[in-house]
């Protein structure tokens, strides 16, 4: 049987859409170059992409829907389906699943009792694992909402997800304030930041990242210390160009 179409937004919504759709599509020279923040605006709706999200998008840009729809199912920032409040996802890729990684996102499918992408039933919790954030020196990391939670815990994890289940009220290790998935949405689809404070946050290089760039400048009495434990890691080996006892490449014999 042949698909029915999807049902319409109510006409106030589809107005207050159009209206902001308009004010997208007019940042580029090219109307389909603003597919991507679309697709953003129809998700701070309802808080996934719907098939009415991709057919707005398709009409408003003059795409077909097969087109709209190879870009909603390309990006996994674009959810297919209902999601929660707040969308945890926890990196497991190499640094952080052998900083703890794995652990600790095992133990939040226990302790939600939720899967891969998964919500809770009170649409509180989204969990997920995601690929590096680029921030392994603080690794390992959980991010809510793309806001960083930084050097982790099987503990600390578990007493995050409970606050944002409670209403609590939770600070992102820096960055910008928390906010909820439909807002982050709404901001990534080009829309004014509100959060206090927001313009003013930034991340910035952990010392384990900087410890390579103060070696360089010649500073190698420098020790990391990790935020979470508060103690020393062990300084960096000499290597074939720090010391010339090792060399190494071609002109190097085994044995030398």
């Amino acid at each position: 049987m042949p698909q029915l179409p999807p049902p319409d937004y109510p006409d106030d919504v589809r107005a207050r859409l159009e209206r902001d759709a308009a004010e997208v599509v007019a940042r580029y020279p090219d109307s389909r170059s603003a597919l991507l923040p679309l697709l953003h605006l129809v998700q701070a709706e309802e808080g996934h992409v719907t098939r009415t999200g991709m057919q707005f998008c398709a009409e408003v840009l003059g795409l077909t829907t097969a087109e709209v729809t190879a870009v909603a199912t390309f990006y996994t920032m674009y959810r297919r389906k209902p999601s929660g409040d707040y969308q945890v996802g926890v990196c497991t890729n190499t640094l952080c699943a052998v900083m703890g990684g794995d652990a600790i996102f095992e133990a939040l499918q226990d302790h939600l009792g939720v899967g891969n992408g998964e919500t809770t039933d009170d649409g509180k919790v989204t969990l997920e694992h995601i690929e590096c954030n680029a921030a392994c020196d603080f690794a390992p990391v959980v991010m809510v909402n793309w806001e960083f939670f930084d050097n982790q815990t099987v503990d600390s994890a578990r007493q995050l997800v409970d606050d944002l289940r409670a209403g609590a009220q939770v600070e992102p290790t820096r960055g910008a304030p928390l906010c909820t998935f439909k807002e982050t949405a709404r901001i990534l689809a080009g829309f004014p930041d509100e959060r206090d404070g927001a313009v003013e946050a930034s991340g910035s290089a952990g010392p384990a990242s900087l410890i390579g760039l103060r070696l360089a400048k010649g500073e190698a009495g420098a020790r990391v210390v990790h935020p979470r434990d508060g103690g020393p890691h062990d300084e960096p080996q000499d290597t074939s160009a720090t010391d010339p006892a090792r060399p190494a490449g071609p002109d190097a014999e085994e044995g030398e």
